[in-house]
Protein backbone atom coordinates (compact mmCIF):
# COMPACT_ATOMS: atom_id res chain seq x y z
CA UNK A 1 0.00 0.00 0.00
CA UNK A 2 1.41 3.38 -1.00
CA UNK A 3 1.29 5.60 2.10
CA UNK A 4 1.91 9.26 2.79
CA UNK A 5 5.47 10.24 3.62
CA UNK A 6 6.14 11.10 7.26
CA UNK A 7 9.48 12.43 8.50
CA UNK A 8 9.18 10.39 11.71
CA UNK A 9 8.74 7.18 9.75
CA UNK A 10 12.01 7.20 7.84
CA UNK A 11 15.73 7.20 8.67
CA UNK A 12 17.25 10.32 7.11
CA UNK A 13 20.89 9.57 8.04
CA UNK A 14 21.63 7.95 4.68
CA UNK A 15 20.63 11.16 2.90
CA UNK A 16 22.68 13.53 5.08
CA UNK A 17 25.73 13.61 2.85
CA UNK A 18 27.82 16.34 1.25
CA UNK A 19 27.33 20.08 1.62
CA UNK A 20 23.52 19.79 1.56
CA UNK A 21 23.46 17.48 4.60
CA UNK A 22 22.45 20.19 7.13
CA UNK A 23 19.36 20.98 5.07
CA UNK A 24 18.04 17.46 4.40
CA UNK A 25 15.72 17.52 7.42
CA UNK A 26 14.13 20.77 6.27
CA UNK A 27 13.75 19.34 2.76
CA UNK A 28 12.09 16.20 4.15
CA UNK A 29 9.73 18.35 6.21
CA UNK A 30 8.62 20.12 3.02
CA UNK A 31 7.90 16.79 1.34
CA UNK A 32 5.85 15.69 4.35
CA UNK A 33 3.94 18.97 4.45
CA UNK A 34 3.11 18.68 0.74
CA UNK A 35 1.90 15.11 1.37
CA UNK A 36 3.96 13.23 -1.17
CA UNK A 37 3.62 9.48 -1.26
CA UNK A 38 6.39 7.63 0.58
CA UNK A 39 8.15 6.19 -2.49
CA UNK A 40 7.99 9.50 -4.36
CA UNK A 41 9.47 11.32 -1.37
CA UNK A 42 12.28 8.78 -1.04
CA UNK A 43 13.10 9.21 -4.73
CA UNK A 44 13.37 12.97 -4.25
CA UNK A 45 15.56 12.54 -1.16
CA UNK A 46 17.88 10.25 -3.12
CA UNK A 47 18.04 12.80 -5.91
CA UNK A 48 19.03 15.60 -3.54
CA UNK A 49 21.59 13.34 -1.81
CA UNK A 50 23.16 12.51 -5.20
CA UNK A 51 23.15 16.21 -6.04
CA UNK A 52 24.97 16.89 -2.77
CA UNK A 53 27.58 14.23 -3.54
CA UNK A 54 28.05 15.76 -6.98
CA UNK A 55 28.72 19.15 -5.38
CA UNK A 56 31.18 17.57 -2.94
CA UNK A 57 33.16 15.93 -5.75
CA UNK A 58 33.54 19.36 -7.34
CA UNK A 59 34.44 20.90 -3.97
CA UNK A 60 31.51 23.24 -4.09
CA UNK A 61 29.49 24.33 -1.09
CA UNK A 62 25.73 24.62 -0.63
CA UNK A 63 25.92 28.34 -1.37
CA UNK A 64 27.09 27.65 -4.92
CA UNK A 65 23.90 25.85 -5.89
CA UNK A 66 21.83 27.60 -8.55
CA UNK A 67 19.50 26.74 -11.45
CA UNK A 68 22.37 26.20 -13.84
CA UNK A 69 24.12 23.70 -11.54
CA UNK A 70 20.88 21.78 -10.98
CA UNK A 71 20.20 21.54 -14.71
CA UNK A 72 23.78 20.42 -15.38
CA UNK A 73 23.57 17.69 -12.75
CA UNK A 74 20.29 16.23 -14.00
CA UNK A 75 21.35 16.48 -17.65
CA UNK A 76 24.42 14.29 -17.05
CA UNK A 77 23.39 11.91 -14.28
CA UNK A 78 22.32 8.57 -15.76
CA UNK A 79 19.95 7.71 -12.88
CA UNK A 80 17.65 10.67 -13.54
CA UNK A 81 15.69 11.94 -16.49
CA UNK A 82 16.11 15.67 -17.09
CA UNK A 83 12.75 15.68 -18.87
CA UNK A 84 10.94 14.46 -15.77
CA UNK A 85 9.87 17.61 -13.99
CA UNK A 86 9.60 15.69 -10.72
CA UNK A 87 13.35 14.96 -10.68
CA UNK A 88 14.39 18.53 -11.45
CA UNK A 89 11.82 19.95 -9.02
CA UNK A 90 13.56 18.14 -6.14
CA UNK A 91 16.68 20.20 -6.75
CA UNK A 92 14.63 23.37 -7.20
CA UNK A 93 12.87 22.85 -3.86
CA UNK A 94 16.22 22.46 -2.12
CA UNK A 95 17.49 25.61 -3.86
CA UNK A 96 14.45 27.56 -2.68
CA UNK A 97 15.04 26.29 0.86
CA UNK A 98 18.66 27.47 0.72
CA UNK A 99 17.62 30.89 -0.51
CA UNK A 100 14.98 31.26 2.19
CA UNK A 101 17.68 30.58 4.79
CA UNK A 102 20.12 32.99 3.18
CA UNK A 103 22.61 30.25 2.25
CA UNK A 104 22.33 30.61 -1.53
CA UNK A 105 22.16 34.06 -3.17
CA UNK A 106 18.85 35.13 -4.75
CA UNK A 107 18.50 34.63 -8.50
CA UNK A 108 19.90 37.50 -10.56
CA UNK A 109 17.17 39.72 -11.88
CA UNK A 110 17.26 39.36 -15.62
CA UNK A 111 15.07 41.84 -17.40
CA UNK A 112 14.90 41.45 -21.14
CA UNK A 113 15.24 44.98 -22.59
CA UNK A 114 12.45 44.03 -24.99
CA UNK A 115 10.08 43.59 -22.07
CA UNK A 116 10.82 46.81 -20.17
CA UNK A 117 7.87 48.62 -21.73
CA UNK A 118 5.55 45.75 -20.80
CA UNK A 119 6.74 45.89 -17.18
CA UNK A 120 6.31 49.66 -17.08
CA UNK A 121 2.77 49.36 -18.45
CA UNK A 122 1.92 46.65 -15.94
CA UNK A 123 3.23 48.82 -13.12
CA UNK A 124 1.14 51.73 -14.40
CA UNK A 125 -2.04 49.64 -14.47
CA UNK A 126 -1.38 48.18 -11.03
CA UNK A 127 -0.24 51.29 -9.17
CA UNK A 128 -1.86 54.19 -11.03
CA UNK A 129 -5.04 52.61 -12.36
CA UNK A 130 -5.40 50.27 -9.35
CA UNK A 131 -6.52 47.39 -11.54
CA UNK A 132 -7.02 43.96 -10.01
CA UNK A 133 -4.87 40.98 -10.92
CA UNK A 134 -7.76 39.53 -12.92
CA UNK A 135 -7.93 42.72 -15.02
CA UNK A 136 -4.18 42.59 -15.59
CA UNK A 137 -4.43 38.96 -16.68
CA UNK A 138 -7.09 40.00 -19.21
CA UNK A 139 -5.16 42.98 -20.62
CA UNK A 140 -1.43 42.32 -20.63
CA UNK A 141 -1.39 39.22 -22.90
CA UNK A 142 -2.91 41.26 -25.74
CA UNK A 143 -0.18 43.89 -25.46
CA UNK A 144 2.48 41.19 -25.33
CA UNK A 145 1.08 39.52 -28.45
CA UNK A 146 0.91 42.81 -30.32
CA UNK A 147 4.54 43.67 -29.61
CA UNK A 148 5.66 40.13 -30.46
CA UNK A 149 3.81 40.19 -33.78
CA UNK A 150 5.09 43.63 -34.74
CA UNK A 151 8.74 43.33 -33.70
CA UNK A 152 9.34 39.58 -33.50
CA UNK A 153 12.65 38.77 -31.79
CA UNK A 154 14.20 42.08 -32.70
CA UNK A 155 14.40 45.23 -30.58
CA UNK A 156 11.19 47.10 -29.78
CA UNK A 157 11.28 50.54 -31.42
CA UNK A 158 8.01 52.13 -30.41
CA UNK A 159 8.43 55.18 -32.64
CA UNK A 160 8.17 52.87 -35.65
CA UNK A 161 4.60 51.89 -34.79
CA UNK A 162 2.01 52.92 -37.36
CA UNK A 163 -1.78 52.86 -37.55
CA UNK A 164 -1.62 50.03 -40.10
CA UNK A 165 0.19 47.82 -37.56
CA UNK A 166 -2.66 48.33 -35.13
CA UNK A 167 -5.54 47.65 -37.50
CA UNK A 168 -3.78 44.62 -39.00
CA UNK A 169 -3.27 43.07 -35.56
CA UNK A 170 -6.84 43.71 -34.41
CA UNK A 171 -8.47 42.44 -37.60
CA UNK A 172 -6.36 39.29 -37.52
CA UNK A 173 -6.93 38.63 -33.81
CA UNK A 174 -10.71 39.05 -33.71
CA UNK A 175 -11.20 36.23 -36.20
CA UNK A 176 -10.72 33.74 -33.37
CA UNK A 177 -12.19 35.84 -30.52
CA UNK A 178 -15.66 36.03 -29.09
CA UNK A 179 -17.18 39.54 -29.15
CA UNK A 180 -16.57 40.01 -25.42
CA UNK A 181 -12.96 38.89 -25.77
CA UNK A 182 -12.48 41.20 -28.74
CA UNK A 183 -13.71 44.13 -26.63
CA UNK A 184 -11.09 43.32 -24.01
CA UNK A 185 -8.47 43.31 -26.75
CA UNK A 186 -9.30 46.74 -28.15
CA UNK A 187 -9.66 48.18 -24.65
CA UNK A 188 -6.21 46.92 -23.66
CA UNK A 189 -4.60 48.32 -26.81
CA UNK A 190 -6.23 51.73 -26.43
CA UNK A 191 -5.04 51.96 -22.84
CA UNK A 192 -1.52 50.92 -23.89
CA UNK A 193 -1.25 53.49 -26.68
CA UNK A 194 -2.50 56.29 -24.43
CA UNK A 195 0.14 55.26 -21.91
CA UNK A 196 2.84 55.43 -24.60
CA UNK A 197 1.62 58.82 -25.80
CA UNK A 198 1.73 60.36 -22.31
CA UNK A 199 5.26 59.02 -21.82
CA UNK A 200 6.37 60.48 -25.15
CA UNK A 201 7.21 57.06 -26.60
CA UNK A 202 5.03 57.67 -29.68
CA UNK A 203 4.24 60.92 -31.48
CA UNK A 204 0.73 60.13 -32.72
CA UNK A 205 -2.24 58.92 -30.68
CA UNK A 206 -2.58 55.37 -31.99
CA UNK A 207 -5.53 54.72 -29.67
CA UNK A 208 -7.69 56.29 -32.36
CA UNK A 209 -6.45 53.71 -34.85
CA UNK A 210 -7.87 50.81 -32.83
CA UNK A 211 -11.05 49.67 -34.63
CA UNK A 212 -14.31 49.49 -32.75
CA UNK A 213 -15.66 45.98 -32.24
CA UNK A 214 -19.40 45.54 -32.51
CA UNK A 215 -20.85 43.60 -29.60
CA UNK A 216 -24.63 43.36 -29.53
CA UNK A 217 -25.17 42.15 -25.97
CA UNK A 218 -28.74 41.03 -26.62
CA UNK A 219 -28.06 39.26 -29.91
CA UNK A 220 -27.40 35.84 -28.39
CA UNK A 221 -29.00 33.55 -25.83
CA UNK A 222 -26.96 32.63 -22.72
CA UNK A 223 -25.34 29.24 -23.25
CA UNK A 224 -26.09 27.06 -20.26
CA UNK A 225 -27.35 23.55 -19.53
CA UNK A 226 -30.76 22.37 -18.40
CA UNK A 227 -31.71 21.54 -14.83
CA UNK A 228 -31.63 17.80 -15.48
CA UNK A 229 -28.19 18.09 -17.03
CA UNK A 230 -26.94 19.96 -13.97
CA UNK A 231 -28.07 17.02 -11.85
CA UNK A 232 -26.27 14.61 -14.19
CA UNK A 233 -23.14 16.68 -13.77
CA UNK A 234 -23.40 16.58 -9.97
CA UNK A 235 -24.13 12.85 -9.98
CA UNK A 236 -20.95 12.20 -11.98
CA UNK A 237 -18.81 12.95 -8.90
CA UNK A 238 -17.64 9.92 -6.93
CA UNK A 239 -18.08 11.19 -3.39
CA UNK A 240 -16.33 8.13 -1.97
CA UNK A 241 -13.02 9.79 -2.91
CA UNK A 242 -11.43 13.04 -1.77
CA UNK A 243 -11.33 14.28 -5.35
CA UNK A 244 -15.01 13.51 -5.83
CA UNK A 245 -16.03 15.29 -2.64
CA UNK A 246 -14.01 18.35 -3.60
CA UNK A 247 -15.42 18.46 -7.11
CA UNK A 248 -18.98 17.96 -5.84
CA UNK A 249 -18.64 20.87 -3.40
CA UNK A 250 -17.14 23.09 -6.11
CA UNK A 251 -19.91 22.26 -8.57
CA UNK A 252 -22.63 22.84 -5.97
CA UNK A 253 -21.26 26.30 -5.15
CA UNK A 254 -21.37 27.14 -8.84
CA UNK A 255 -24.78 25.59 -9.46
CA UNK A 256 -26.66 26.72 -6.32
CA UNK A 257 -25.12 30.14 -5.65
CA UNK A 258 -23.99 31.11 -9.14
CA UNK A 259 -20.46 31.92 -8.00
CA UNK A 260 -17.77 32.79 -10.50
CA UNK A 261 -14.80 30.43 -10.87
CA UNK A 262 -12.38 32.90 -9.31
CA UNK A 263 -14.69 33.39 -6.33
CA UNK A 264 -14.70 29.65 -5.64
CA UNK A 265 -10.92 29.44 -5.93
CA UNK A 266 -10.50 32.39 -3.51
CA UNK A 267 -12.87 30.99 -0.87
CA UNK A 268 -11.21 30.62 2.55
CA UNK A 269 -12.16 28.74 5.69
CA UNK A 270 -12.81 32.08 7.40
CA UNK A 271 -15.39 33.00 4.75
CA UNK A 272 -17.82 30.33 6.00
CA UNK A 273 -19.97 31.39 8.95
CA UNK A 274 -21.47 28.10 10.08
CA UNK A 275 -23.53 29.60 12.92
CA UNK A 276 -25.15 32.26 10.75
CA UNK A 277 -25.44 29.94 7.76
CA UNK A 278 -23.73 32.46 5.49
CA UNK A 279 -20.79 32.55 3.14
CA UNK A 280 -18.69 35.62 2.28
CA UNK A 281 -17.80 35.97 -1.38
CA UNK A 282 -15.01 38.15 -2.75
CA UNK A 283 -16.40 39.44 -6.01
CA UNK A 284 -14.95 41.68 -8.67
CA UNK A 285 -12.56 44.29 -7.31
CA UNK A 286 -12.82 44.96 -3.56
CA UNK A 287 -16.46 43.88 -3.39
CA UNK A 288 -17.43 41.53 -0.54
CA UNK A 289 -20.90 39.98 -0.41
CA UNK A 290 -22.64 37.70 2.08
CA UNK A 291 -24.84 34.94 0.69
CA UNK A 292 -27.01 32.37 2.49
CA UNK A 293 -25.44 28.93 2.67
CA UNK A 294 -27.97 26.35 1.39
CA UNK A 295 -28.12 23.14 3.48
CA UNK A 296 -27.00 20.88 0.62
CA UNK A 297 -24.01 23.11 -0.11
CA UNK A 298 -23.12 23.17 3.59
CA UNK A 299 -23.29 19.36 3.80
CA UNK A 300 -21.08 19.04 0.71
CA UNK A 301 -18.51 21.40 2.21
CA UNK A 302 -18.49 19.50 5.51
CA UNK A 303 -18.05 16.18 3.70
CA UNK A 304 -15.09 17.57 1.78
CA UNK A 305 -13.50 19.29 4.79
CA UNK A 306 -13.53 16.00 6.70
CA UNK A 307 -11.32 14.55 3.96
CA UNK A 308 -9.48 17.75 3.02
CA UNK A 309 -5.69 17.27 3.09
CA UNK A 310 -3.87 19.09 5.87
CA UNK A 311 -2.28 22.24 4.54
CA UNK A 312 -1.06 25.56 5.95
CA UNK A 313 -3.21 27.59 3.56
CA UNK A 314 -6.63 28.85 4.65
CA UNK A 315 -8.06 28.37 1.18
CA UNK A 316 -10.91 25.85 1.17
CA UNK A 317 -10.14 23.97 -2.01
CA UNK A 318 -6.79 22.27 -2.53
CA UNK A 319 -5.13 20.06 -5.06
CA UNK A 320 -5.39 16.37 -4.29
CA UNK A 321 -2.07 15.17 -5.65
CA UNK A 322 1.26 16.25 -4.19
CA UNK A 323 2.45 18.87 -3.81
CA UNK A 324 -0.80 19.66 -1.98
CA UNK A 325 -1.57 23.37 -2.26
CA UNK A 326 -4.45 25.74 -2.97
CA UNK A 327 -6.09 25.76 -6.38
CA UNK A 328 -4.14 28.15 -8.57
CA UNK A 329 -6.94 30.35 -9.91
CA UNK A 330 -10.21 30.39 -11.85
CA UNK A 331 -8.75 28.12 -14.51
CA UNK A 332 -8.43 25.27 -12.01
CA UNK A 333 -12.12 25.57 -11.15
CA UNK A 334 -13.13 25.69 -14.81
CA UNK A 335 -11.03 22.57 -15.38
CA UNK A 336 -13.05 20.77 -12.67
CA UNK A 337 -16.25 21.73 -14.49
CA UNK A 338 -14.91 20.64 -17.86
CA UNK A 339 -13.85 17.23 -16.53
CA UNK A 340 -17.26 16.83 -14.91
CA UNK A 341 -19.08 17.63 -18.16
CA UNK A 342 -16.99 15.00 -19.92
CA UNK A 343 -17.79 12.39 -17.26
CA UNK A 344 -21.50 13.20 -17.50
CA UNK A 345 -21.47 12.91 -21.29
CA UNK A 346 -22.49 16.57 -21.74
CA UNK A 347 -21.19 18.70 -24.58
CA UNK A 348 -22.48 22.29 -24.27
CA UNK A 349 -21.08 24.98 -26.59
CA UNK A 350 -19.12 26.46 -23.69
CA UNK A 351 -17.60 24.29 -20.98
CA UNK A 352 -16.25 26.70 -18.37
CA UNK A 353 -17.58 27.38 -14.89
CA UNK A 354 -19.90 30.12 -16.22
CA UNK A 355 -22.12 27.45 -17.79
CA UNK A 356 -23.51 26.70 -14.32
CA UNK A 357 -24.04 30.37 -13.54
CA UNK A 358 -26.10 30.69 -16.71
CA UNK A 359 -28.01 27.50 -15.89
CA UNK A 360 -28.96 28.84 -12.44
CA UNK A 361 -30.22 32.16 -13.82
CA UNK A 362 -32.23 30.49 -16.58
CA UNK A 363 -33.82 28.02 -14.16
CA UNK A 364 -34.75 30.79 -11.72
CA UNK A 365 -36.43 32.74 -14.51
CA UNK A 366 -38.46 29.71 -15.63
CA UNK A 367 -39.61 29.24 -12.01
CA UNK A 368 -40.98 32.77 -11.85
CA UNK A 369 -38.13 34.78 -10.33
CA UNK A 370 -37.90 38.41 -11.45
CA UNK A 371 -34.86 39.86 -13.16
CA UNK A 372 -33.95 42.03 -10.11
CA UNK A 373 -34.04 38.89 -7.93
CA UNK A 374 -31.75 37.05 -10.33
CA UNK A 375 -29.43 40.04 -10.54
CA UNK A 376 -29.26 40.22 -6.75
CA UNK A 377 -28.21 36.56 -6.45
CA UNK A 378 -25.67 36.84 -9.26
CA UNK A 379 -24.49 40.18 -7.80
CA UNK A 380 -24.81 42.08 -11.07
CA UNK A 381 -24.11 45.77 -10.71
CA UNK A 382 -26.45 46.75 -13.53
CA UNK A 383 -29.87 45.41 -14.43
CA UNK A 384 -29.07 45.32 -18.16
CA UNK A 385 -26.47 42.65 -17.37
CA UNK A 386 -29.29 40.46 -16.08
CA UNK A 387 -31.73 41.44 -18.85
CA UNK A 388 -30.13 39.04 -21.32
CA UNK A 389 -31.77 36.15 -19.42
CA UNK A 390 -35.22 37.42 -20.38
CA UNK A 391 -34.65 35.74 -23.75
CA UNK A 392 -34.58 32.27 -22.25
CA UNK A 393 -38.17 32.56 -20.96
CA UNK A 394 -39.67 31.28 -24.18
CA UNK A 395 -43.14 30.89 -22.68
CA UNK A 396 -43.38 34.59 -21.84
CA UNK A 397 -41.91 35.55 -25.20
CA UNK A 398 -44.49 33.47 -27.10
CA UNK A 399 -47.26 35.54 -25.52
CA UNK A 400 -45.70 38.66 -27.03
CA UNK A 401 -45.30 37.20 -30.53
CA UNK A 402 -47.52 38.74 -33.21
CA UNK A 403 -49.18 36.70 -35.99
CA UNK A 404 -47.16 36.53 -39.19
CA UNK A 405 -48.72 38.84 -41.84
CA UNK A 406 -50.75 36.74 -44.26
CA UNK A 407 -50.40 33.64 -42.15
CA UNK A 408 -52.90 31.70 -40.09
CA UNK A 409 -54.41 33.58 -37.17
Amino acid sequence: MNRRFRVQGIYLGRYRVGPLAPFIDGFAACLSQWQYQRETARHKLRAVADLSRWLARRRRGAGSLDERAIRRFFDHHHRYDSFRTGDVSAGMVMLRLLRERGVAPPPPERIDPRHVVEKDFERFLREERRLSQASLDNSLPFVRRFLAQRFGRGPIVLKELAASDVTEFVLQSIRTCSPSRAKLLVGALRSFFRFLLVRGEIAADLAGAVPTVADWRMSTVPKGIQRGEVQRLLSSCDCRTTTGRRDYAVLLLLARLGLRAGEVAALTLDDIDWKAGEISVRGKGPRLDSLPLPPDVGKALVAYLHRRPQCATRRVFLTVRAPVRELADHRSVSAIVERGLTRAGLDPPRKGAHVLRHALASDMLRRGASLPEIGELLRHRRLDTTAIYAKVDLGALRALAQPWPGGAA
